[in-house]
Formats: C-alpha cells, structure tokens, sequence
C-alpha cells in the first residue's frame, strides 16, 4: 500500500509492507527534506559510492520499490524501512535529524493504532487536509473519492489488470472521457507540478470524476471483463456516463465545471468576497 506522508510541509512516499508490516520511505525524498538540496538524486548518488567504498552492510540492504512519481506514472525507486533509514540519517548532517527520527517514531506508532483502529487513518488524513486550509465539505468529499477509488483498483485487479502503466492507462480513458483532459493535460490545464490533481478539484470536479470511476466499478463487476481492451472499453463507458452528466451540469448553468481553479483558492475567494 503506497501514499504520501507529511513531514512538516514536505511530502515523503512511503509504502506499507503488509506481509512484513513495515514502512518503506522513498530515500530521495528524506534527503530533499534533511539537506535541502535541488538535485537529492545526485546527493544520493554520491552517498551509495561513499557507503560502498565504505563497505557498509545499509548499502546493500538498500532495496528498490515502484513508487509515483510527480508525473503521476510509477519507478522504482530507492528505500530503506524505518531502522534502515535511522542509520542513513547519520550519514546526513542536518538541523533536521532529530525532529525527523522524531517523525519517524510517530508515523510507526500510528500505522500500530489504524491497524486496530481503522478509523483513525480517515481522522488524520481529515486533520491533514483540514491543516492545508480545506473545508471541511471538500475533505469528506476527497476522503469518499479515496474510498471510490480503492474499489476501482480493486476492481481492475480482480480483472487481471496488475501493471501499475496500465492502472494509468484506464485512468486516462476515464478522465478524458468525463473532463475532456487526459490526466496530464488535466494538470495542465491547473498549472500543477508536483501536485495531486484530485487534491486540487473542487467539489463539483471531485463528484464527477467519483461518479465516472464508481461507475466504471459497477460496469466492470457486471460484465466481468477478461481483457485489457475489455477494460478499456468499459472505463470508457463509465467515463462518458459522467462526461454526458458535466454537459448536462454546464448546459443548465452556463458554466464550466472543470476549472482552472485549486480547491484552497476557491475557498480563499469566497472567504475574500
């Protein structure tokens, strides 16, 4: 299970590792936040050669793990657990040693408490987003499109659709078909970077693209596809069903429902007006 964790401001990829119950940390990502550094690949880079000539036992524990990247497409990428991690940090002078070891303790006695209390991670995702200055109506509304969103992978795997380029293959059918963007274009259009797109939707954008992937579910479950075109016919299908709904929307309202507008700016307008 991969996602993004928060250290301060600065997002770290991490991957929960069910069999072994363990976190896995994108390394490049910890390094940007210890060293402040532009290029952290290159500081990395230069760390493995030290740790090799070293003949250090972390370097080849190091392991690799596809986590998504900024593009939104996955690469294998280097991490290292929690313990593997703490013994890095030494090798790296930095003010933010100690509040990060800190950090490090606090997001494993987390995952021990959601593990029992399932409820808890949708309390702290809730508190996060609401600490980044969303309203709490948005944030029920993003925590439903991670829950729809689930169903929908889940869906695809059940189908035999495993690879991670595929999962955005179908996605881009979907976004298309319902937005008129392909995830990229829609990104774009938002001028985002690094950003999660759904992250910046606004209630409307978030409800449709919930209602074309819960439909896509639905068909899939329904027609049970075999194959990767079948798949992509059906994403299709659940694409248009919401795209034809944003038409029918625009048509009533004179408006455009995908706008270039972020989910925190819109809310900042109305405060401002």
């Amino acid at each position: 299970m991969s996602n993004l964790k928060l250290f301060e401001t600065k997002k770290v990829r991490t991957h929960w590792d069910i069999k072994n119950e363990k976190w896995y940390f994108s390394i490049i990502d910890v390094i940007e936040i210890l060293t402040g550094s532009s290029i952290p690949k290159r500081y990395w880079s230069d760390l493995k050669k030290k740790l090799q000539k070293e003949g250090s036992q972390l370097y080849e524990e190091i392991v690799q793990l596809k986590l998504q990247s900024s593009d939104g497409k996955f690469y294998s990428t280097d991490v290292a657990d929690t313990e593997q991690l703490l013994r890095l940090i030494q090798s790296i002078p930095s003010p933010k040693a100690e509040p990060f070891k800190q950090w490090l303790a606090t997001v494993g006695y987390e995952r021990l408490e959601e593990t029992e209390d399932p409820e808890l991670a949708l309390d702290r995702a809730m508190e996060t987003y609401l600490k980044k200055g969303y309203t709490k109506e948005w944030v029920n509304q993003r925590l439903k499109s991670i829950e729809v969103r689930k169903d929908l992978t889940d869906e695809w795997e059940n189908r035999g659709v495993s690879k991670r380029q595929e999962f955005a293959v179908l996605t881009d059918i979907i976004t298309k078909e319902w937005s008129g963007f392909t995830t990229k274009e829609y990104k774009e259009y938002k001028s985002l970077k690094k950003e999660n797109l759904r992250d910046n939707m606004t209630n409307l954008e978030l409800v449709l693209n919930m209602l074309a992937e819960a439909t896509t579910t639905e068909i899939s479950k329904e027609k049970q596809p075999e194959r990767f075109d079948e798949n992509r016919i059906i994403a299709s299908q659940g694409g248009k069903i919401a795209g034809d709904t944003r038409k029918a929307i625009e048509s009533k309202t004179g408006k455009k429902v995908v706008t270039k507008l972020h989910a925190k700016k819109l809310h900042e307008i109305k405060l401002i007006g």
